[in-house]
């Protein structure tokens, strides 16, 4: 691994499947052990129940209000500065309860992998 600074790009923001907006902020294959996304949930919306298979998912809440439902624990009120804790193979969801967009980091170890996706309705 080298040295390296990323930088957010607002052009690199996607809709994705899950119902959210994603912005891979680091996410490389020269550095396997992590990956860094900016993800966007809009207002009065849910995220769709997943899990991630060899992973482990942290979220780190930077701005807005949300209600955050992983494995057996009781759906839980979150806002800035909150982080959540996700095992790999936990099932999970968010929605935004706040009055603007719920803006979050998914830290993901190691890095994440599209074919580490699994819908888990």
């Amino acid at each position: 691994m080298k040295p390296a600074i990323y930088h957010l790009r607002a052009d690199a923001e996607y809709y994705t499947d899950e119902h959210c907006y994603i912005n891979e902020v680091a996410n490389h294959e020269g550095d396997p052990a992590m990956s860094i996304a900016q993800a966007r949930v809009e207002i009065g919306v849910t995220t769709e129940w997943h899990r991630l298979k060899n992973t482990v998912e942290r979220y780190v809440i930077l701005s807005g209000e949300g209600l955050v439902e992983v494995g057996d624990l009781p759906p839980t009120p979150v806002r800035a500065g909150d982080v959540v804790v996700i095992p790999a193979m936990c099932r999970q969801r968010i929605t935004n309860i706040g009055a603007s967009d719920l803006l979050f980091l998914a830290i993901c170890t190691p890095r994440f992998v599209p074919a580490a996706y699994e819908v888990a309705e």
